[in-house]
């Protein structure tokens, strides 16, 4: 076992008394080994109902808020099933070209409009290979970029001007993750995108399970320490003063630089620097992070 591994199972053994530590065996389940392999800290219910979804042949869509895991959730279940995967990053400024392709001004001004001057985008290279498409963040893109995957989806072919007819191999399927749309920068899909896509939702894990993800990856630390930064993190997704509130990330940044700060108020500084990019105060909340951030400590003093 590894020393990320040891230290999930040791932490989640403190927390949870009943929970059995895990033994190395021949006959480990799918999802126990994908758990093994990429890191991953529960998650049992959402990798078993991906992994089915692409063993059934399915596009799938995986939704939730920023640093619950989604992308990667959807590249461990690919890695386990052994699918070759090619990446997009979904923006507001992705184009129709950058997706399925373009002519090479310089070839086509030397061959012409010829299959040798056409650099495949990263939908005709899937098609093509049979391979996954995975695209992160989906909803980020322009209508008119996502409009362009509605054939690929559902007929499994493409129509390229000056190329022709792109058919889809066998094994190609498109794998998506999307934020919520009340998210900066989001927006809708559209009905006949989604009806293409099954569905798979991510939502923050247990206090336990976070526990374990800082541990996993701010290596050894007090657990003391842990659990404040975990209950910090947590109490931003409740309070009423926030818009929106952090993922576990923002407790791994405030574990590892509270480690290498010193004095009483070590915690508070570390909290500031590790969650001023990651949270939104409401804009009637008329007080600063440093504030809310006092309250929440004395409050958790005194619980």
């Amino acid at each position: 076992m590894n020393g990320p591994e040891r230290r999930i199972e040791e932490f989640l053994s403190l927390t949870s008394p009943a929970r059995a530590p895990y033994k190395h065996t021949r006959h480990m389940s799918p999802i126990r080994r994908i758990q093994q392999e990429h890191g991953i800290v529960g998650r049992e219910a959402e990798l078993t109902l991906a992994l089915a979804v692409l063993q059934a042949d399915r596009h799938l869509l995986l939704e939730g808020p920023v640093g619950v895991g989604k992308t990667t959730v959807a590249l461990a279940v690919c890695r386990h099933l052994g699918r070759p995967t090619i990446r997009v990053d979904g923006d507001d400024r992705y184009t129709e070209s950058k997706l399925t392709g373009w002519f090479d001004p310089a070839l086509v001004l030397k061959q012409g409009y010829q299959p040798a001057a056409f650099v495949e985008g990263p939908i005709v290279q899937a098609m093509r290979r049979g391979a996954v498409l995975f695209i992160n963040e989906l909803n980020r893109m322009p209508e008119s970029v996502q409009n362009v995957l509605l054939p690929a989806l559902d007929e499994r072919f493409l129509i390229l001007p000056q190329v022709g007819e792109v058919r889809a191999a066998p094994g190609f399927q498109v794998l998506a993750t999307q934020n919520p749309v009340e998210y900066v920068a989001t927006g809708h899909l559209s009905e006949a995108l989604k009806d293409r896509f099954e569905h798979v939702a991510l939502a923050y894990q247990s206090a336990d399970e976070e526990r374990a993800i800082v541990v996993a990856q701010a290596g050894e630390a007090d657990a003391g320490l842990v659990r404040e930064a975990v209950a910090i993190v947590r109490e931003t997704r409740v309070h009423p003063k926030f818009r929106k509130g952090a993922s576990v990330r923002a407790a791994i940044a405030m574990v590892a630089i509270a480690r290498r700060l010193s004095g009483p108020d070590a915690l508070r500084r570390a909290a500031v620097a590790a969650l001023t990019t990651r949270v939104e105060l409401r804009d009637d909340a008329e007080t600063s992070l440093d504030t809310v951030l006092a309250e929440i400590l004395d409050a958790l003093k005194k619980k």
